[in-house]
């Protein structure tokens, strides 16, 4: 993962963000619920401050920035330190893995999702959220984040390469919805989550290990 001295300097602004933007966190939290497997022990890999882990009901989180951490301990998550190249855990050890937003924070998102690979047990599942680079936000972000404390160094992906990251991998049967935000289609300003990907700017996607 790209070195994390922003998440270091300012977890407080970056945590701040999800009181400010409830209504897409609570869209984000729904989309990804409806991938989530009804049982099942699950890691979040880039755990950040705990905001997925705790309410989705994620038993560990794994994070490399220390003052990302110390706010999700005071959330009550279970969290650890490490990056998603090199996932301190043993091999199947997990049902599911999820990445809320991750994989454009990783210098070579594909060591990562091997690494996801090998801690999933027999048809795990991993599910991804991003940002579509391709989408109204996704070119937003990519067109200013020369002016973000937290994306200045990311890199935004579309869909279809993590798809195919994905199915290099050794994961199948990848599935995707979205979630539709104010600007992102012609049908006006409610935020919608349907299947596929495309339009919203947020991409929930699921792949079983083979």
């Amino acid at each position: 993962m790209t070195e994390p001295d922003a998440f270091d300097q300012f977890a407080s602004e970056y945590d701040q963000w999800f009181e400010d933007h409830d209504t897409e966190y609570q869209l984000e939290l729904r989309a990804i619920r409806k991938f989530l497997p009804g049982g099942g022990d699950g890691i979040e890999i880039g755990a950040g401050t705990g905001r997925f882990t705790r309410p989705l009901g994620i038993s560990l989180g794994v994070e490399p920035s220390a003052a990302m951490r110390s706010i999700a301990l005071d959330r009550g998550v279970n969290v650890v330190a490490g990056k998603a190249e090199s996932i301190p855990i043993k091999d199947c050890s997990y049902d599911f893995v999820l990445m809320v937003t991750t994989i454009c924070f990783l210098q070579t998102p594909e060591i990562a999702l091997q690494e996801a690979y090998r801690i999933l047990g027999t048809d795990g599942l991993i599910i991804v959220g991003m940002i579509d680079k391709n989408s109204h936000l996704g070119e937003r972000y990519e067109a200013e984040k020369g002016k973000s404390r937290f994306y200045q160094n990311a890199s935004f992906h579309p869909v279809d390469g993590i798809m195919a990251s994905l199915g290099k991998t050794g994961f199948t049967n990848i599935e995707c919805i979205q979630v539709t935000l104010p600007g992102d289609t012609n049908e006006g300003d409610q935020p919608v989550i349907k299947q596929g990907y495309g339009e919203g700017s947020f991409v929930v996607l699921r792949a079983r290990k083979a």
